[in-house]
């Protein structure tokens, strides 16, 4: 709010008049019988944030109202703060992922992996890209610094890779073994593989105090809720529509409710994570496919693949408020919201190119070609404390 001349003019008046009263009690006059000292102004209470009971060497929430407080424009974590920005792109058919400088909208370098590569990930302490080699049974590193790709490391069945949120566990989405194995996060060996009797795991989502998490089961349509500590499966839902494909998952910023993505219900499943209810249906577009939250937590991007647009959630009006459709079609499927929140990049999965969109109009800033089936990108670096995989879900 802005000072007025007036007020400015009040102010100045009070503080002279204050300055003579003060020095009309100087000289070691004493206070009046029954008054306290005149000294300081009383302090103010301290209004404490509620503390979230989370899971034992989870770093603590900082907002239990906004799980994305950390995810704010450019708030990149001593961490990353030097590594150069990129986008990368996984082709799943090329075996290969290609490197784009956001600055230009070109590409820098073609990266040679292993077969099938799914999603980009990376690590929970931020350090390491993790490319997911699902039919190569292979991860590959990739130095976010450098942009230098390691020597492979053998992981049987990674479609996806997530992180339990006190870092000590990889979590392997391995959809054809039907398992959810959780492996060491920094060597990769097994710790425990747990078998699932859905088909399908993909996309998963952490509650808000890491204590259990939210998988999708893309073809059998069922969804899974996993005790984190326990490494063990509480409870198990098929979605309520036949041929349910569900994929991404995120969690609302109040901690409240789960986003489940549905390709075939063309919309957004809103589950209830404590409760695990029957969810109902937010319908959004064709195909909905990747779910992104804004960097000041208010909105969500909807993929919609099979429409070639965006649509956008609102989360304080809780409705859709926008949609914006890619000029001439497209297959816009996995990404992420850039360092500044300014635009929004997805791949475009049949179509072999990138789309960089425009956060606030929603207009195509870029569509580049890349690679044959690009896939889970990821755009690196991107605030947070810490990450908990897929293509970047930052805490």
């Amino acid at each position: 709010m802005r000072t007025t001349k007036a007020a400015r003019l009040l102010a100045a008046g009070a503080a002279a008049t204050a300055l003579t009263l003060l020095s009309a009690c100087g000289g070691g006059s004493r206070e009046p019988a029954g008054e306290a000292p005149a000294t300081t102004a009383p302090a103010r209470p301290q209004v404490k944030k509620p503390q979230v009971n989370v899971l034992p060497g989870m770093p603590p929430v900082e907002d239990p109202a906004d799980l994305y407080a950390a995810d704010r424009p450019n708030r990149l974590s001593p961490v990353v703060r030097d590594f150069p920005s990129r986008v990368y792109v996984p082709n799943t058919n090329s075996d290969t992922v290609t490197v784009i400088d956001p600055a230009t909208y070109r590409v820098v370098e073609t990266i040679p992996v292993g077969d099938q590569p799914q999603h980009v990930v990376p690590s929970w302490d931020l350090k390491t890209l993790w490319v997911n080699n699902d039919l190569g049974n292979s991860l590959t590193p990739i130095d976010p610094r450098t942009g230098r790709a390691g020597k492979p490391v053998d992981v049987h069945d990674p479609y996806n890779l997530y992180f339990t949120p006190d870092g000590k566990y990889a979590v392997v989405m391995a959809s054809m073994d039907r398992q959810l194995v959780f492996r060491d996060a920094h060597t990769m060996k097994v710790v425990k593989a747990v078998p699932v009797s859905c088909y399908g795991v993909n996309h998963a989502d952490f509650s808000r105090d890491g204590r259990y998490f939210i998988v999708s089961c893309e073809f059998s349509g069922e969804i899974l809720k996993v005790d984190t500590a326990r490494m063990k499966v509480v409870g198990q839902e098929k979605l309520p529509l036949r041929g349910a494909m569900p994929q991404d998952v995120k969690i609302s910023p109040d901690g409240k409710l789960f986003y489940i993505a549905d390709m075939m219900a063309h919309g957004v499943w809103i589950l209830d994570g404590e409760k695990f209810t029957r969810p109902r249906l937010l319908p959004t577009g064709k195909g909905a496919h990747g779910l992104y939250i804004s960097r000041d937590s208010r909105e969500m991007y909807i993929s919609n693949r099979g429409e070639g647009s965006v649509s956008v959630f609102d989360f304080l009006q809780n409705r859709l408020t926008k949609k914006w459709h890619l000029p001439g079609g497209g297959s816009p499927d996995m990404g992420g919201v850039s360092a500044d929140g300014k635009v929004l990049w997805l791949s475009g999965r049949y179509n072999a190119e990138v789309y960089a969109i425009d956060t606030r109009t929603g207009a195509e800033l870029a569509r580049i070609k890349v690679g044959s089936g690009p896939h889970g990108l990821a755009v690196y670096p991107q605030p947070g404390r810490y990450s908990l995989g897929h293509t970047g879900i930052f805490r």
